[in-house]
C-alpha cells in the first residue's frame, strides 16, 4: 500500500478457517489483504488444519500466507493450547516480525496467551476484541490483565463503537480504537444493468444468521409474525432465513404453529448463495442485541438492501437510521419497522439509490489502512 513501510506481522487467534465464523473468517481474510498490500503476514492458531495439521506444522496459504497450527488433538477441536507460548516465542523471536496483532473474544485463552508472549518478545502488539465485553466485565476487571497490558503499550481496538465502549470500561477507561470489520463491497454489489425484480412476486425479507439463542432467532421469527399482522393484508410477504445450528428445531415448531408457511429456512448458505440471496431481497432484518458489529449485516447493505435491527449494536456503526435502514428500540419496534418498509415502496427504494450511490466505507481497502495505522500506534513502523 502506498505511503506504509512494509511490515511482517503475526496474527495471533484462537479460531481459524477452516472452522467456521466471524472471527475466523476476519482473520483470514485480513491476512490475505494484508499480503496483498505486500505486507508479510504469519498466523498463529490454535484450530487443526484443513488436513489434520497440528503440534506446531505449518501450512502454506496463497498470496504468500504461513499459519503455524499450534492445535492439540481435543474433542470436538476445541482451540486451546496452554504449552504453546515457549515455541511460539522461538517462533518469534527466530521470525523477524514487526509488530504482534491479537483477535480476541470474549474467551480466547489462546490469544490472551500469545500477547503476554509477543510482550515478553520484545514486539509491538495491537488487540483487536471482536465481542461485546457484558457479564464477563467484572472477571476482566478483577482479572486485570488488559490495564496491565495497556501499561505496556498495546494498541486496543474494537470492531464497533459500542464494542469499544464496553472494552474500555472493562479495562479500566482505555484508549480503545474503533477498527471495523471489513468486506469486498464491490463483490456484494448488485450486477449493473439486471433486471428489475417483479413487484408481483411480493416483498422478500432477508436474513442470515447462526441458529443459535444468542442471535435471537426465535425473536427474530416472533418480529415477523408481528410484522405481517401490522401489514396491509394486500401485500404479499415473504421471509428467508440463512443459516444453521441449534434453535432449527425450535423455529421449525415456531412456523409450523403459527401458520408462517411464507418464511423459508434453506440451512447455512455459502458466499454466493448468500449473495444470490441479498439480490433477492428487499430488506434485511436482525434481532441480535449482542452482535459486536454485524458483518452479515454490512454484506446485505453492500448487496443494496435496507437493514432493520435493534439500536444500540455494532449495526449503529454501519446503518444510518431513516437513510438506509431502520434502527428500533425493541423487537416490537423491529416488527413495526420491518411493516412501515414492506409497506412503503418508495421509502424501499430511495434507501436502495441512497446504497447505491454511498457503497460502505467498511471495504477492505480502508479497513488495511485502518489496521496499518493500528500497528502505528502499537509502535511497528510507519
Amino acid at each position: 500500500m502506498a505511503g506504509w513501510t512494509l511490515v511482517k506481522v503475526a496474527l495471533l487467534s484462537d479460531c481459524y478457517p477452516p472452522r467456521l465464523g466471524g472471527i475466523e473468517r476476519q482473520v483470514h481474510d485480513l491476512a490475505h489483504h494484508l499480503a496483498r498490500a505486500g505486507h508479510e503476514v504469519e498466523v498463529f492458531t490454535a484450530t487443526t488444519g484443513p488436513d489434520g495439521e497440528r503440534h506446531g506444522a505449518r501450512t502454506a496459504e496463497e498470496d504468500g500466507v504461513l499459519v503455524h497450527r499450534m492445535a492439540l488433538p481435543l474433542p470436538n477441536g476445541v482451540p486451546v493450547n496452554p504449552f504453546a507460548p515457549p515455541e511460539v516465542r522461538r517462533r518469534l523471536d527466530a521470525g523477524g516480525f514487526d509488530v504482534a496483532h491479537a483477535h480476541l473474544g470474549v474467551v480466547s485463552p489462546f490469544a490472551t496467551d500469545l500477547v503476554r508472549t509477543a510482550l515478553a518478545a520484545g514486539l509491538p502488539v495491537a488487540a483487536t476484541f471482536h465481542c461485546v465485553i457484558a457479564r464477563s466485565a467484572p472477571v476482566f476487571r478483577v482479572v486485570g490483565h488488559l490495564g496491565r497490558w495497556a501499561r505496556r503499550g498495546v494498541a486496543f481496538s474494537a470492531v464497533s463503537s459500542m464494542a469499544a465502549g464496553r472494552v474500555r470500561a472493562a479495562a479500566g477507561d482505555v484508549e480503545v480504537a474503533v477498527l471495523n470489520n471489513g468486506i469486498d463491497a464491490a463483490w456484494w454489489a448488485p450486477d449493473r444493468g439486471a433486471p428489475p425484480r417483479e413487484a408481483a412476486a411480493g416483498v422478500h425479507v432477508v436474513t442470515a444468521m447462526r441458529l443459535v439463542s444468542r442471535k435471537r432467532p426465535l425473536a427474530l421469527l416472533g418480529a415477523l409474525h408481528r410484522a405481517r399482522a401490522l401489514l396491509d393484508p394486500a401485500v404479499p410477504l415473504r421471509a428467508t432465513l440463512a443459516g444453521e445450528g441449534p434453535q432449527r428445531r425450535a423455529m421449525e415448531a415456531f412456523v409450523r404453529a403459527r401458520g408462517m408457511d411464507w418464511v423459508s429456512m434453506p440451512g447455512r448458505l455459502d458466499r454466493e448463495g448468500l449473495r444470490r440471496l441479498h439480490h433477492s431481497g428487499d430488506l434485511y432484518v436482525s434481532t441480535a442485541r449482542l452482535e459486536a458489529f454485524g458483518i452479515a449485516a454490512l454484506e446485505a447493505h453492500a448487496a443494496g438492501l435496507p437493514v432493520v435491527a435493534p439500536r444500540g449494536t455494532g449495526v449503529d456503526d454501519i446503518v444510518t437510521d431513516g437513510v438506509d435502514g431502520l434502527l428500533a428500540p425493541s423487537d416490537a419496534g423491529v416488527a413495526e419497522a420491518v411493516a412501515r418498509l414492506a409497506g412503503d415502496a418508495g421509502l424501499r427504494e430511495g434507501m436502495r439509490a441512497h446504497l447505491a450511490a454511498h457503497p460502505p466505507r467498511q471495504d477492505w481497502t480502508g479497513t488495511v489502512a485502518a489496521t496499518l495505522a493500528e500497528y502505528r500506534r502499537a509502535g511497528a513502523p510507519g
